[in-house]
């Protein structure tokens, strides 16, 4: 079954899930979690970065990099956020700016990025050999 999305629907189901994401971070979290806090954002970032990239980047490594780019931007955002509300609010929901919660958001990231790198690396380096084979079997010569 090949369904295919439009942009917009595309770009709908991403505000839905992110507006979840915002405020599933804006929460503090229970008492239980709280020594599985930095593996929690790892996660959270490499699922978010394969959801993103599965979405909208395919094998195209600019619409990747925008990609990384931007979730890192908004794992930033959201640690600021997280110390902001505690000002507006005039009482404390949740922790101060963390950089290692932001260290953690990079790792998930770079790790998605690399698995999705060896990925398209295997995809390009297929097709390639498969070109080759069928050029071969029928003995056209490429031309450039």
């Amino acid at each position: 079954m090949n369904m295919q999305l439009k942009f917009w629907h595309k770009l709908l189901i991403t505000f839905i899930a992110f507006g979840i994401a915002i405020a599933g971070f804006m929460l503090r979290l229970p008492a239980m979690f709280s020594g599985r806090d930095r593996e929690m954002h790892t996660l959270f970032y490499f699922l978010a970065a394969a959801f993103l990239n599965i979405l909208f980047a395919k094998r195209n490594l600019l619409i990747h990099a925008l990609i990384f780019a931007m979730l890192y931007a908004f794992g930033v955002a959201i640690e600021y956020a997280q110390e902001y509300s505690n000002t507006l609010l005039h009482r404390k929901i949740h922790g101060n700016a963390d950089p290692e919660d932001m260290h953690a958001n990079l790792i998930g990231i770079a790790a998605f990025s690399a698995l999705w790198l060896v990925y398209v690396l295997c995809w390009y380096l297929w097709k390639a050999f498969k070109t080759g084979n069928n050029n071969a079997a029928t003995g056209k010569m490429e031309s450039k």
